[in-house]
């Protein structure tokens, strides 16, 4: 087994140090590598060490331009330390490099929500659930966008499509309570409110809509 290989398999096994270890070695022994500067700065990344993590992802795409996994994970970084318009830069180079997985369409979504550009969010999560329809999170994020542009049904979709993948998203249920609402329809929408209390008691959103359906 390669040292990179073995590396990965410690950090999927909790083995932090002997990770470190491993990489390090890697990059002493072939330090024009960048994949070695990836690995490494992912443990520091795992450990909290996000300042040196970018150092080492840094040096990764200064040995290789088109390192996407480097972009990406700075990408991460930047986006924890909410420093927004670089973690977007970093994310959309990655997508640039050939980086087009789920996770990368996401993380580019969400940080454009987080820079308040939902609706350019929409085609980047689109994306992320047609290349992963399991992820019940961006089939959320969509729905939360979709409704602030007003495409309330599209959005309905999308939150349903939530729930039939995490039945205990009670933020998905609550959304669809005001979708419904929007709609004027208040025996769905206390139908969803009621859903969400229920997997979150205390959920206020959810109680402050049930008691405004109920005073109607």
């Amino acid at each position: 087994m390669e040292n990179n290989e073995l590396g990965i398999q410690y950090m999927q096994e909790g083995k932090w140090e002997e990770a470190a270890k491993v990489f390090m070695e890697e990059i002493e022994k072939a330090p024009n590598n960048p994949v070695s500067y990836i690995n490494f700065g992912n443990v520091l990344s795992a450990l909290g060490d996000q300042e040196r993590a970018l150092t080492f992802y840094k040096k990764a795409i200064e040995i290789d331009g088109n390192a996407a996994a480097a972009y990406y994970s700075a990408g991460n970084v930047y986006f924890e330390q909410e420093q927004l318009i670089e973690a977007k830069e970093m994310f959309e180079a990655a997508i640039n490099k050939g980086l087009e997985n789920s996770d990368t369409f996401f993380m580019l979504g969400l940080t454009l929500i987080g820079l308040e550009q939902s609706t350019f969010a929409i085609p980047y999560l689109q994306r992320a659930v047609e290349l992963n329809d399991k992820d019940a999170e961006a089939y959320f994020q969509l729905g939360l966008c979709l409704a602030q542009a007003e495409y309330i049904d599209e959005a309905i979709e999308q939150f349903n499509r939530c729930v039939q993948i995490d039945e205990f998203h009670a933020d998905a249920y609550y959304n669809l309570g005001v979708a419904y609402g929007f709609k004027e329809q208040g025996e769905h929408a206390m139908d969803m409110f009621d859903k969400a209390l229920a997997i979150q008691p205390d959920h206020m959103l959810a109680g402050y809509g049930k008691k405004i359906l109920e005073a109607e």
